[in-house]
């Protein structure tokens, strides 16, 4: 705690108005500092900066802009409590724009779009949620009496930062699905450059949250993967810190709902859980801060991709998922000798057995699992065929 103090003014006016303004004592807003560095997976130190940014640096003044959606994107960031929604927008950003949130409506909303962003020219953050149709010249949405794909661009021009919220802006999401009759796009395909995007259906709060304090902290955004994503959040499988990984592992399935497995909490993966091809953060950060369980999954219902484009509202929701990876389970002995230990003859023979046994079984495991269900589905549907004979004799 004792290095972060030189990041603040030492003045106690100046930390009675911090505490003031965003309701913290000091401990909370640096363990809030802290947290929000270590989600984004910054060196030691970083939390520092954080908070040196947040005391002093100018809110940055955010548009956010609504197309083809449900706005379930701004209801969970109704829902976040670290912190919550009238601290975010009144002393972390200048939320100047949002149809949904802001006070104005009709041509006064939109003289407070101009307004803001004249006066934040090349400074401002432009957030969009939903798809943008494009079909027919993008006649099927408009704001304003203008449509959308003209008014993202508009805004786009100036921004210094474009995110794109949630599957639908970020690839299409549901208003993309087959047969896509107005042709529903999504944001870096209309404005045809790379935008930083937060998929999910709807995306945590916190990523975004996180994503805007980057921004604050560093005056830029945070490393991203190829599709746009922050790599601090949609970095790794939702499958790789599943809390039912472990009975993945051990082969233990819930086959149908709410049979015995169900409701012992075993693995969803047959029915249809897309945990292993879907990168996202739900299994470690949860959502509404009511509870680890607070997911998908552990509300025991399978993953349905929602972060991955071609995976999430293409595939069926019941549909097996494809294995990206297979890791030896835990339980499997080591592969690997301690650091500075050097390795016998015998040793490393036996780690040479060992790494083959554990590649082999995780080609025989993804080989089975498909197999196991296939013959399943043989199974039942030779009983379907044997009731019918039966009942013609």
């Amino acid at each position: 705690m004792e290095r972060n103090e030189v990041f603040f003014d030492e003045n106690r006016e100046s930390l009675d108005k911090l505490e003031k303004r965003l309701d913290l004592s000091r401990r909370e807003f640096l363990q809030f500092c802290a947290t929000v560095a270590a989600t984004m997976g910054l060196p030691a130190g970083a939390e520092a900066a954080i908070a040196k940014a947040v005391e002093s640096a100018k809110r940055p003044s955010v548009i956010w802009l609504h197309f083809q959606e449900c706005t379930g994107c701004s209801e969970s960031l109704l829902r976040a409590e670290h912190p919550t929604l009238e601290k975010l927008i009144l002393d972390v950003i200048s939320l100047d724009y949002h149809e949904t949130l802001m006070a104005a409506a009709g041509h006064q909303a939109e003289a407070a779009r101009k307004s803001a962003m004249k006066a934040n020219k090349g400074k401002y953050v432009l957030v969009v949620e939903g798809a943008i149709p494009v079909k027919d010249n993008g006649i099927y949405c408009k704001i304003g009496g203008q449509k959308a794909i003209d008014l993202v661009k508009e805004c786009a021009a100036d921004a210094a930062a474009v995110i794109a919220i949630g599957s639908c802006a970020s690839w299409g999401g549901m208003p993309s699905t087959d047969p896509n009759p107005t042709g529903a796009s999504s944001v870096a395909e209309v404005l045809g450059k790379p935008v930083v995007t937060i998929p999910g259906c709807p995306p945590n709060p916190y990523n975004f949250l996180a994503t805007v304090v980057h921004f604050l902290t560093f005056g830029k955004l945070p490393e991203v993967d190829k599709l746009g994503r922050p790599k601090f959040a949609y970095g790794r499988l939702i499958h790789e810190n599943c809390e039912r990984r472990a009975h993945f592992d051990a082969g233990r399935f819930a086959m149908e709902f709410g049979d015995v497995g169900h409701r012992q909490g075993y693995c969803l993966y047959k029915l249809g859980c897309k945990g292993p091809e879907t990168y996202a953060n739900c299994s470690t950060i949860g959502f509404g801060d009511a509870g680890e369980n607070n997911w998908p999954v552990g509300c025991g219902h399978p993953c349905i991709g929602c972060t991955e484009k071609g995976v999430g509202f293409a595939k069926p929701i019941h549909q097996v998922a494809k294995m990206l990876n297979v890791a030896p389970p835990l339980q499997y002995p080591r592969i690997v000798e301690e650091q500075g230990k050097a390795a016998s003859f015998a040793a490393a023979a036996a780690v040479a057995a060992i790494a083959g046994a554990a590649a082999g079984a995780a080609i025989m495991l993804t080989r089975n699992l498909g197999l196991s269900h296939a013959a399943e589905e043989a199974e039942k549907a030779g009983k379907s065929t044997g009731a019918a004979d039966q009942a013609k004799v």
